[in-house]
């Protein structure tokens, strides 16, 4: 039972890598910053880095999934386990194939509550930790991420346009640090003496100075808010996904920190091999088929994705990525005007979201019917 368990946390794992990795990457090639299989490599090896992470920082997470729903007293049998993952991988693969942003959280929800309905009796789910650790936050997420993003892409912008072409060019062979204007000016921010020539006559733009270094601009914002992004979207679904192996039956605590370690490398590297393979059709919807983005609107949706997932995940509320990310695209759609959002793939994209918690109810209900003779 726990091989096959464990079997199903990491197809649960690959499903969501091939789901939610576009949440994070869209913007880069929405905004032409870079193609389509470099930004899902680049998000795959950040999504990994949170996953492994989420195994030391993870813990309130994993309690509210494995426990925080339903009462201590009540436990869920083998089938209700395998049909909470089954009815889950079938969802959301389902949607990474038609190419619809769902989200992991509302999908496990739902699970959970179809298992629970169906295997125990009504008052073993604890409805009122359902509502405020769960609902609620899957429910303003949305907003607020529409929101912060409407709001702070106007501070964003005004960065921007001062710093956008400004550069910051590391020079290891003069040891030296300097920034470039947007007219060619030159300012040393720090060189040490007594070694090189000194920094002179360095050309308009960092890119094409031809110099051995690190040039730091822009783009390069973009990219490590990307990262960010990648990396709270682990850090915040990796825990959810393991604790699945605590329910029911399974062992209710860690046996022992090496296994845990197990559990959260094998769920990472799952959702890594997911993210690689399986996340080109939901990035392509996210990054064209919602709204047009320039280089600075994609850096602005990063960024309050960023911090509103990594501000979840420290906390233990199960936001979704997908909602906060998705709606973050749509409030700096919002700054452009209304005739600039594909309001069809909205209307889709929110119909998927609403019909996610039915759909894996009834999807985990079916299974649970099915497995109960066997298990």
């Amino acid at each position: 039972m726990e091989l096959l368990a464990f079997f199903l946390v990491l197809a649960l794992a690959y499903a969501n890598g091939s789901n939610d990795v576009s949440k994070s990457v869209a913007t880069l090639v929405g905004s032409g910053v870079t193609e389509y299989n470099t930004a899902i490599l680049w998000g795959t090896i950040w999504t990994v880095a949170g996953a492994s992470a989420s195994a030391f920082i993870g813990g309130a997470m994993v309690k509210t999934f494995s426990g925080g729903l339903v009462r201590p007293d009540a436990m869920f049998q083998p089938a209700a386990v395998l049909s909470i993952l089954t009815g889950t991988i079938v969802w959301i693969l389902f949607a990474s194939r038609t190419g619809l942003p769902v989200s992991t959280t509302h999908a496990l929800t739902g699970a959970i509550v179809g298992a629970g309905l169906t295997s125990l009796p009504h008052e073993a789910l604890i409805w009122p930790a359902i509502a405020k650790k769960i609902a609620l936050p899957l429910l303003l997420s949305p907003l607020l991420a529409l929101t912060v993003s409407y709001l702070l892409h106007p501070g964003v912008h005004r960065l921007a346009t001062r710093l956008g072409n400004t550069c910051v060019c590391l020079l290891p062979a003069s040891r030296a640090l300097v920034t470039i204007d947007a007219h060619g000016g030159t300012r040393t921010l720090f060189q040490t003496t007594a070694f090189g020539r000194p920094v002179a006559d360095v050309p308009l733009h960092c890119e094409r100075a031809g110099l051995r270094g690190l040039v730091l601009g822009l783009d390069t914002v973009h990219w490590l808010s990307s990262g960010l992004v990648s990396f709270t979207r682990g850090m915040n679904d990796a825990p959810k996904i393991v604790a699945m192996l605590l329910l029911g039956s399974l062992p209710s605590v860690w046996p022992s920190s090496a296994s845990s370690l197990v559990w959260f490398g094998g769920v990472a590297l799952a959702m890594g091999i997911g993210s690689y393979l399986g996340g080109l059709r939901v990035t392509t919807v996210l990054a064209e088929r919602i709204t047009t983005m320039d280089h600075v609107e994609g850096l602005s949706a990063n960024l309050t994705t960023s911090s509103l997932v990594l501000l979840s995940g420290i906390m233990g509320l199960p936001v979704s990525t997908t909602h906060v990310s998705s709606s973050a695209i749509i409030g700096i759609g919002l700054r452009n005007g209304m005739r600039t959002i594909q309001w069809r793939t909205v209307r889709d994209m929110v119909l998927a979201w609403g019909v996610t918690l039915p759909a894996t109810v009834l999807f985990t209900s079916l299974c649970y019917l099915v497995l109960s003779p066997v298990f």
